[in-house]
């Protein structure tokens, strides 16, 4: 159900600015959410492809923030609050307030940025033979379409275009593919992702370098993945 539908039958005041979402877990987790996104397309979801939500999954109702982060939506909700200024709770203060290396502090991250990860082959897997394997993975963005996935054998050097499975939907998870011909010498794969809006997933230097070392909440730098020469995948960030 949009969470327009209920607001507009509640009706709001002219000062209305933002919805306090309170959720009935032990922690009560508390998010404050700009009232033009609780208008746009917020959603209060009951069920999932045709069942009730499981318990685990927010039962009975939980809020759902398209292109938002994850900690966003709400689970459990029992409780949505009008008012004309944020809530900072707990939560946006303590977990989701992120220093910036200038020192000064960015208030909110609400949307989720670029971002895309190999998942075959991945950390604890191994290739057992030498020859073709194909590496997969997934790609999203808050923002819209994934418009394409690239993906780098040599750390980083080069990089050439995935393929795209479709539908490539709007802030829908992508899942991309590469055909590789494994020499079984050691190599560092690793992808990024680029949006409709031309935003190209960085690398944690990058990140690093524009949020500093506690913005760790939000990292969405591109992640390689190290192949020894027997096969094995570990982390492969330095």
């Amino acid at each position: 159900m949009p969470l327009k539908t209920v607001l507009d039958e509640a009706g709001l005041q002219a000062g209305a600015k933002w919805i306090v979402a309170e959720g009935a877990d032990a922690a009560a987790l508390t998010r404050s959410i700009p009232i033009e996104k609780c208008l746009d397309d917020a959603m209060l979801v009951y069920s999932q492809n045709g069942e009730r939500l499981r318990p685990q999954q927010g039962y009975p109702l939980r809020l759902l923030l398209p292109g938002f982060e994850g900690n966003m939506n709400v689970k459990w909700l029992r409780r949505l609050k009008v008012v004309a200024e944020p809530a900072y709770s707990r939560e946006e203060t303590s977990k989701y307030t992120d220093p910036m290396p200038d020192g000064t502090s960015r208030e909110f991250t609400f949307y989720m940025e670029a971002k895309s990860i190999i998942t075959r082959p991945s950390g604890g897997q191994k290739l057992t033979t030498q020859g073709f394997h194909e590496i997969t993975g997934i790609a999203w963005s808050g923002h819209g379409k994934v418009k394409s996935v690239e993906v780098s054998l040599d750390e980083g050097k080069s990089w050439q275009q995935a393929e795209l499975q479709e539908p490539v939907l709007t802030r829908a998870l992508t899942r991309f593919r590469l055909p590789w011909l494994w020499d079984g010498k050691p190599a560092v794969i690793q992808s990024r992702a680029i949006d409709e809006t031309g935003y190209v997933q960085p690398t944690l230097a990058e990140l690093v370098k524009v949020r500093g070392l506690n913005s760790f909440y939000h990292n969405n730098a591109i992640w390689p993945w190290r192949i020894d020469a027997n096969g094995e995948v570990t982390n492969g960030q330095a």
